[in-house]
């Protein structure tokens, strides 16, 4: 933590929803407090419907909080000075179909008051960032996904905004494209910027941020670096090998939490070191081993246990 102002505060952040006259108010974020330094990659983690699209719309301003306080760089998101300090992704970019990636660029440059001359060199220096140079004059309806977030987020910092706030940037990617998107936050944080991005997809956030915040049901859960959110303690001991006979297959298989056969390799978990020096020295001595390793907590295991769900990599549906 550090005495600059941070670049996201939020006080005890709620909103309530109707969806119509005679339904009961639905609590959509609940008391939610939370802090993003200068210069960090924060991942605000959740399951489809937590309340992640609806903290960003408030800090974007594209929705009124119903009670409590939202701040960018120390200024309410009310200001509209907020808005030249913000560049910002949806979870699914709207474009112009008939423009193409230079000329959706310009739009956006002119939007922001960028003279002419700017734009252009602006447009080119951002096509390359996100590597769609070659695609420059390619019209947007024969973009795939993956180019289309690119271009989002190309879109989002043509006016070198010091905090970027994306949603659901790596939602319904292939690998190819996840990686591409990892890589482009990476050089934007690299370039200075804040990054504030929302995911249901654990291993992104794993990768690359430097802390993260769970929220479930529109509360805080948690919040922290990695070390800090997740138990250390090695979790289990997993051991591999092949060349056991039938017998001694089923003596180490007996003492494991779990056994898989695969690839004519035996795969078998353990919750204690004795049944896990065990089956190792069954194998090195009856046949080959090939695995020994602990296993600690991983984010999806830090989300199962504080709350009790299960979050596909593959689920893509909105808030």
């Amino acid at each position: 933590m550090t005495d600059e102002i941070p670049a996201i505060r939020t006080g005890a952040l709620a909103h309530s929803y109707q969806r119509n006259f005679w339904e009961r108010k639905r609590l959509a974020l609940d008391g939610l407090n939370l802090i993003v330094e200068r210069g960090e990659i924060y991942g605000f983690l959740g399951a489809n419907g937590a309340g992640k699209t609806t903290t960003i719309k408030i800090l974007v301003g594209l929705q009124t909080q119903t009670a409590g306080t939202a701040e960018i760089f120390g200024i309410p998101v009310a200001d509209g000075e907020c808005r030249r300090r913000i560049g910002f992704m949806p979870e699914n970019p709207y474009f112009y179909e008939y423009l193409t990636a230079r000329e959706s660029l310009d739009f956006y440059g002119a939007l922001c008051d960028l003279p002419a001359a700017e734009r252009r060199r602006r447009n080119d220096e951002l096509l390359g960032f996100v590597g769609l140079s070659q695609a420059a004059d390619t019209r947007l309806k024969e973009f795939s996904k993956g180019m289309r977030q690119r271009l989002g987020i190309a879109q989002a910092i043509v006016h070198r905004p010091p905090l970027v706030i994306l949603d659901e940037p790596m939602s319904g990617l292939d690998p190819v494209g996840r990686r591409q998107v990892r890589q482009a936050i990476l050089d934007l944080h690299a370039g200075g910027a804040t990054i504030f991005f929302s995911s249901h997809i654990l291993s992104d956030i794993e990768m690359i941020c430097h802390r993260a915040a769970l929220i479930d049901k529109g509360k805080l859960l948690a919040s922290g670096t990695l070390e800090e959110l997740l138990d250390t303690r090695e979790l289990e001991i997993e051991v591999g090998g092949t060349g056991l006979d039938a017998e001694r297959s089923a003596s180490v298989a007996a003492r494991a939490k779990r056994s898989l056969r695969r690839n004519g390799e035996t795969l078998l978990s353990f919750d204690n070191w004795d049944a896990a020096y065990f089956a190792a020295d069954m194998f090195r001595e009856h046949g080959r081993l090939t695995l020994l390793r602990t296993v600690k907590e991983s984010l999806e295991d830090y989300f199962m246990r504080s709350t009790g769900r299960i979050v596909a990599e593959t689920r893509t549906g909105g808030e």
